[in-house]
C-alpha cells in the first residue's frame, strides 16, 4: 500500500483515521519512531521495539509501539525480522545478521572492558567510570574500542588524565583497544553542554561500571536528555559491579598533590595539552576546537575527528532523502 502525503503528515492505514483519538500525537509517535530508525541507520544498527521506544522522542508505551511499528511495517515504511526493525530500503537480513554477530563481540570485549576500568579505578582522582560509545549500546566489531567517560576529583582533572594517558603510552604503547580515555569532567561540573541528539544518545546508553550514585548525579544535572528521550530509565545496577576503589596507596598519592602544589600542576598539564593540541590540529577553527576539543579546567574532551558534527550531518541526509523518497515530511 502506498502511503498518502497530506500536509506533511504520515496518513498510513489506521495511523490518522477520523475516528482515532488524538491524531497529532499518533503521528507524532510514528514519525519519532522512524527518525529512531534513521539515526540508527548511520550506524547500520537496527532496533528492537523496546529499544525503540526507548529513544522515542515521545511519551509512549510499549502498545503504542507495537500499534504504530505494525502499521508503519504495512505501509511499507519499516522492514522488521527476528524481532529487530529497519527502515525498509536497507538489506535488514544482513543488518540483523552484523548486529547479532556485534553482540556477540561485544560480550567479550566488556570483559576488557571489565579489566580496564577496575585497574582506572586504582588511579588518584577517579571518582567515576563509565563506558560509552558502540560497546554501550551492546555492539563491537574488529574496529572497536573501548570508549571511557570519566568523572574526576574537581581540581585534579588534568593530574589524573596526565597520568592514565602516561600509563596508556608507557605499558599499552598507546594502544586506543582497550584504553581510550577520550572525555573526563570533574565531580562538580557534570553538566554537559553539548545539547544535541548525539549527546543525548550517549549519556543515554552510559554503561556505569564504577561509582553508580554519581552516574545517577550526572544524569540529574543534564535533565535535558529527558527531553529527547522521555522513555529511558536510569541504570540502577552497575554493569560489572566494580567499587569506588578508595585504596590506602590512591589515597597517599592523592594526598601529595594536596593544596597549592596540585593546584599549580593540574594549570600546568592544562596548559601543556591544550598547547599540544593547538599544534597538531591547528587545522581546526576555534569553534571546531571549543566543540571536539574542549580543554577547560573542569573538562577534558578529546573527540579531533568531529565524529558528532558527523553523525549530525549524516543524520539530517537520512530524513531528507527518507523524505523524498516517500513524499513525506518528518516534523
Amino acid at each position: 500500500m502506498q502511503p498518502e502525503k497530506k500536509h506533511g503528515m504520515i496518513y498510513t492505514q489506521g495511523i490518522l483515521q477520523a475516528t482515532e483519538p488524538d491524531k497529532s500525537r499518533k503521528t507524532s509517535v510514528a514519525h519519532e519512531l522512524l527518525k529512531a530508525l534513521l539515526y540508527f541507520d548511520i550506524f547500520h544498527y537496527p532496533l528492537t521495539a523496546k529499544e525503540l521506544k526507548r529513544f522515542c522522542r515521545v511519551l509512549t508505551t510499549f502498545e503504542e509501539v507495537d500499534y504504530e511499528l505494525t502499521l508503519l511495517e504495512k505501509s511499507g515504511y519499516v522492514k522488521q525480522t527476528r524481532g529487530y526493525f529497519a527502515i525498509s530500503t536497507n538489506d535488514i537480513e544482513q543488518l540483523v545478521k552484523r548486529r547479532e554477530e556485534g553482540s556477540i563481540k561485544a560480550e567479550a570485549l566488556l570483559k576488557n572492558a571489565k579489566y580496564y576500568s577496575s585497574l582506572i579505578s586504582y588511579f588518584p582522582f577517579v571518582r567515576g567510570i563509565y563506558l560509552s560509545g558502540s560497546l554501550s549500546k551492546g555492539y563491537a566489531d574488529d574496529k572497536s574500542d573501548v570508549d571511557y567517560f570519566i568523572i574526576t576529583e574537581p581540581g585534579r582533572l588534568w593530574i589524573c588524565r596526565m597520568m592514565l594517558v602516561l600509563f596508556k603510552r608507557l605499558f599499552l604503547f598507546n594502544s586506543h583497544k582497550y584504553f581510550c580515555v577520550n572525555y573526563f569532567v570533574d565531580s562538580n561540573s557534570l553538566e554537559i553542554h553539548d545539547i544535541n541528539i548525539f549527546t543525548a544518545t550517549e549519556l543515554a546508553t552510559l554503561v556505569p561500571v564504577c561509582n553508580l550514585s554519581l552516574y545517577h548525579k550526572l544524569m540529574q544535572a543534564n535533565p535535558w536528555v529527558k527531553e529527547y528521550f522521555p522513555n529511558t530509565l536510569l541504570q540502577t545496577v552497575s554493569a560489572d559491579n566494580i567499587p569506588n576503589n578508595n585504596s590506602w596507596i590512591k589515597k597517599g598519592i592523592e594526598k601529595l598533590f594536596i593544596g597549592k602544589i596540585g593546584d599549580k600542576l593540574d594549570d600546568i598539564y592544562l596548559r601543556i595539552t591544550v598547547g599540544k593540541w593547538k599544534k597538531k590540529f591547528k587545522n581546526l577553527s576555534e569553534p571546531e576546537f571549543e566543540l571536539n576539543l574542549r580543554s577547560r579546567k573542569n573538562t577534558s574532551k578529546h573527540h579531533p575527528q568531529g565524529f558528532q558534527l558527523k553523525v549530525e550531518a549524516a543524520f539530517r541526509q537520512k530524513i531528507s532523502e527518507f523524505e523524498q523518497k516517500f513524499e513525506i515530511t518528518l516534523d
